[in-house]
């Protein structure tokens, strides 16, 4: 094997000019494919991210109220036409009982029971709808950093204190310490202080979202001891959707995790993984035929050589592997040179860019891509080998 790596070597400076070339072309399809994944891969965890930082992985709710068939009598049953039933807010039954059975299950690492409503926020005349969602405050930030948000106060929920988004503060007029009205029908209402303001940068949830404790919400909402949602997050991100068919068998309640409720989201990412895969695809396609090219027009130019290295007794297995060596060593230091360019962009786009998101660098890229790039470089030189070592000694010499 020293025999054939030395001769693959020197036929590698002998085409000086034709190895820069090759190598200044792999080194730069590398760094596309080093770039290109690390910033695609970023910008999916950084869309991710803001996505579930303001909501649960998987939400647990009381089953949707259907229409039923009704009975004739005689076992016969009747359909009766009747417009769809409306969905009243109702509590999740046994709810601690299924909160424990959670807590156990494999792959769930937070359990968050809440109740959430409608209700009325009043400020003198100032009236706004308000999203009033009661929580246990040690659960909940396990699935809502929501300490993390907060922009004036502190997160301090019971005993009349509430947080409120920094958009409905700023509607109703309120400040910390300030006084607000919560009206939730049928006579039901408190008065609370404002405590501290949020904002979690979905504009829906900062105007509308006032947070307090479990039993408030309870009291507010006419619902005594129960809870509407249990919130989940998992330990696989992209493992929610089983995980939530596993509660739906286990304990007949709805769950829907944050895959369907982000479908359109998850089609975009999809979407990208699918461009990042085909333009690293055809770029490491560019970089094989680069190889070959420059590999075939090797075998061209040392037809003569070939000619006489068979005529010293050289065989066909040997010559094989000198060009399979070739396009090992141009697809090595190629792909090294061109990690070395992604690992650059990277850090020049972490330096100088937009600074919206920070590209993270996967342990596996790099290996991944230098890999491929001599994988590829091998692949592309099978075909020259093999005319290089089929070539008869008496005609490659007299050619």
């Amino acid at each position: 094997m020293w025999i054939e790596a030395s001769i693959a070597l020197r036929f590698l400076r002998q085409g000086r000019t034709q190895s820069l070339l090759i190598l200044v072309g792999i080194s730069v399809g590398v760094a596309v494919i080093v770039f290109v994944t690390a910033l695609i891969s970023g910008l999916q965890a950084n869309v991710i991210d803001r996505t579930l930082g303001t909501q649960a992985h998987i939400r647990v709710e009381a089953p949707r109220e259907v229409n039923r068939l009704a009975r004739a009598g005689d076992g016969v049953l009747q359909l009766v036409l009747e417009d769809p039933r409306p969905q009243s807010l109702r509590p999740i039954d046994n709810w601690l009982q299924v909160r424990d059975v959670l807590d156990h299950l494999p792959g769930i690492t937070a359990v968050s029971p809440l109740v959430s409503g409608p209700a009325f926020g009043r400020r003198g005349d100032a009236v706004e709808s308000v999203a009033l969602v009661g929580i246990d405050p040690p659960r909940y930030l396990r699935v809502i950093p929501l300490d993390a948000h907060m922009v004036e106060g502190q997160l301090r929920v019971g005993s009349g204190n509430v947080l409120v988004g920094r958009i409905l503060a700023d509607d109703l007029g309120l400040r910390l310490g300030g006084k607000l009205r919560l009206e939730a029908g049928d006579g039901r209402d408190a008065i609370v202080t404002i405590a501290g303001i949020f904002e979690l940068g979905v504009r829906d949830l900062d105007s509308r979202y006032v947070y307090t404790d479990l039993k408030q919400a309870q009291s507010l909402l006419a619902l005594p001891g129960g809870v509407t949602v249990i919130d989940l997050t998992v330990e696989k991100l992209f493992e929610a959707d089983q995980l939530a068919a596993r509660v739906r068998g286990l304990t007949g309640l709805q769950a829907e995790s944050w895959m369907e409720s982000n479908a359109q989201l998850m089609n975009a990412l999809s979407s990208q993984s699918l461009s990042t895969r085909m333009i690293s695809f055809f770029v490491a396609m560019s970089v094989a035929l680069g190889i070959a090219s420059v590999l075939a027009v090797s075998v061209a130019q040392r037809t003569r050589e070939i000619g006489i290295l068979r005529a010293m007794g050289t065989r066909r297995r040997q010559l094989l592997r000198v060009f399979l060596v070739q396009g090992a060593v141009l697809g090595l230091i190629g792909s090294a040179i061109g990690a070395l360019a992604g690992l650059g962009l990277v850090w020049v786009f972490n330096r100088f860019g937009p600074g919206l998101f920070v590209i993270p660098l996967p342990p596996a890229l790099i290996p991944a891509a230098m890999a491929i790039a001599t994988i590829a470089g091998m692949g592309a030189a099978l075909a020259p080998a093999w005319r290089a070592s089929r070539l008869d000694p008496v005609e490659a010499i007299r050619g």
